[in-house]
This record gives structure tokens, C-alpha cells and sequence, in this order.
């Protein structure tokens, strides 16, 4: 049996939105640069505009975890 190969490529949804770093606009599924040139995919047009938002929130988030996890501000410290 052949095992199936990673090509990459992600499978996206018509409705899908990204954000295109190199034309700097929200832009659908269908309209999309290369991946490694778009964030995404994201539910609405506004979600994609305000992607540095929900990355910046994310990265709060992943940053407290990692302090939690390695005990910063524990007694031990």
C-alpha cells in the first residue's frame, strides 16, 4: 500500500479568507499568492484584515503557557 506524500498543500474552503503580505489586502481563497505569502485561512474579510491582532493575542497566550510551564514566578525562582 502507498502511503500518501505531503505535498504542502493546504485544502482550503471557497469562502476562505487570507492575507496576502505582499499585496497587503485581505484577499479569498480562489485569489491567493503563495503560502508562504499568506496568512490564513480565515472565516470573514474582517478576521484576515485584523490578522496581526489575533497573532499578537495568540503569541500573550503562548508566552504565559511557556512562563507557567517553566515555573516563572513560582517560589523555586
Amino acid at each position: 500500500m502507498e502511503e500518501p506524500q505531503d505535498d504542502g498543500v493546504v485544502e482550503t474552503g471557497d469562502t476562505d479568507w487570507y492575507w496576502d503580505l505582499d499585496k497587503r489586502i485581505a484577499v479569498q481563497a480562489a485569489d491567493r499568492g503563495p503560502a508562504d505569502q499568506t496568512l490564513g485561512p480565515y472565516d470573514t474579510k474582517g478576521e484576515a484584515e485584523n490578522w496581526k491582532a489575533t497573532s499578537s493575542h495568540r503569541n500573550d497566550i503562548w508566552e504565559s503557557d511557556d512562563d507557567e510551564w517553566n515555573g516563572v514566578g513560582s517560589k523555586q525562582d
